[in-house]
């Protein structure tokens, strides 16, 4: 019989109102890091989210390509079937995060918004519209979706959704952002998009704007308790 999942933990950025948190932002890394590369988003939005919690987990298991750091899934095949399925093996590690941390704050799913880089956002897209509801916002940077043929079939909500892109990405091809507007549009998952001139594989000051506005927006609509 399969083991216990594996718990998972990270850094943790309080709200800046020094409250009680009435928004939760969960920031995934990508491969080969950890959660304290992705909580130094925070400061970025905290001015915008003042009564938002930020967690950044790391990711279930050592880096199988390099001597430190954390993965979600193994990329040592780049076969399509082969990170597919370690995306889904690790989708419930990350839904039992996501449910726990918000039962512990007392908060729902239209109170939190997930945010990934790399294979951190194809994370968040996988997990973020198979949930059983919506979040208030999705967003991925530099990364691409897992599984796009099987999207329509198995989307469950359709939380708002950005894509942000550099176009001299060298490790993850700008067109992964293009295909992911398409998987998504087809679902029927409302989408925007930014590309960024010149920008590698990595988040610019204009990203971490559109970024910061998306989210303010995505919990605006989703009409939590202020």
């Amino acid at each position: 019989m399969p083991g216990p999942l594996p718990t998972l933990t990270g850094p943790v950025h309080k709200p800046a109102n020094r409250g009680a948190p009435k928004k939760l932002v969960a920031l995934l890394h990508g491969l080969g890091a950890d959660g304290n590369d992705l909580i130094g988003l925070a400061p970025a939005w905290e001015g915008l989210l003042p009564d938002a919690e930020f967690i950044s987990p790391n990711a279930p298991f050592p880096c199988d390509m390099a001597p430190y750091g954390r993965q979600w899934f193994t990329f040592q095949s780049r076969e399509p079937e082969a990170i597919l399925a370690g995306v889904r093996a690790a989708v419930p590690i990350l839904d039992a995060f996501l449910d726990a941390a918000l039962a512990a704050r007392g908060l729902t799913d239209s109170e939190l918004a997930i945010v990934g880089f790399s294979q951190g956002a194809m994370m968040t897209l996988f997990t973020g519209l198979r949930r059983n509801k919506a979040a208030a916002a999705l967003i991925g940077y530099s990364g691409a979706m897992v599984g796009p043929d099987v999207l329509a079939a198995e989307v469950r909500v359709r939380p708002p959704v950005l894509l942000v892109h550099g176009d001299a990405d060298p490790v993850v091809p700008p067109e992964r952002m293009i295909q992911a507007i398409a998987a998504l549009e087809a679902a029927k998952v409302p989408v925007e998009h930014l590309s960024r001139p010149g920008l590698g594989h990595g988040i610019d000051e204009e990203g971490l704007r559109r970024g910061g506005r998306f989210l303010v927006e995505g919990f605006k609509r989703a009409g939590p308790p202020s």
